[in-house]
């Protein structure tokens, strides 16, 4: 009986524990860990330069402006798997964001978001969250919200504005 209990009172850590064990590196160059996001509502997009979706990085940034003061972050990861869309190294890809869109929310380094070489955070938000949630990115700026605990609780497709009531009520929701 005491090994149930045991597994029991264990459960929960475990269930959760993927999101928060990981680490990938920042634009900004040092290891962005995500032990920091424990608490917060996070809204997670596959970013690009060159895309027809490219003018959803100004409405990301406005999310972010609006709900930083409330424990949400938006976080933004360049790839350049659809259509080389992405063509900047890290250093070039920053400084696009902040001239054109004024971006001020985390940015990770560019990575692989599909197939053999994606990234530990693209396997958790595809293939390790709830099976809703899994399946292949189809194309830049599609969206995961992540809730408090960790857990993917929404996913959108790129054509989806970020300011769209489908998910600012859902963040909403989650921050009360």
């Amino acid at each position: 009986m005491r090994v149930l209990g045991f597994v029991l009172c264990i459960l929960p850590v475990l269930a959760w524990a993927g999101l928060y064990d990981l680490k990938e590196r920042s634009i900004e160059g040092p290891d962005f860990d995500f032990k920091k996001l424990q608490g917060k509502v996070v809204l997670i997009s596959n970013i690009a330069s060159q895309c027809g979706y490219t003018p959803q990085l100004e409405k990301l940034e406005a999310l972010y402006k609006k709900y930083k003061d409330k424990n949400v972050v938006v976080l933004g990861v360049p790839t350049n798997d659809f259509g080389s869309q992405t063509p900047e190294d890290d250093v070039n890809m920053k400084q696009f964001c902040q001239k054109n869109y004024s971006v001020t929310f985390p940015l990770l380094t560019k990575q692989t978001v599909k197939g053999e070489e994606m990234r530990p955070l693209y396997k958790y938000l595809t293939k390790d969250s709830a099976k809703l949630y899994q399946g292949d990115i189809d194309w830049n700026f599609e969206k995961f919200l992540v809730n408090k605990k960790g857990e993917v609780v929404g996913r959108y497709k790129s054509s989806v504005d970020p300011m769209d009531k489908e998910i600012t009520s859902k963040i909403e929701s989650l921050i009360k």
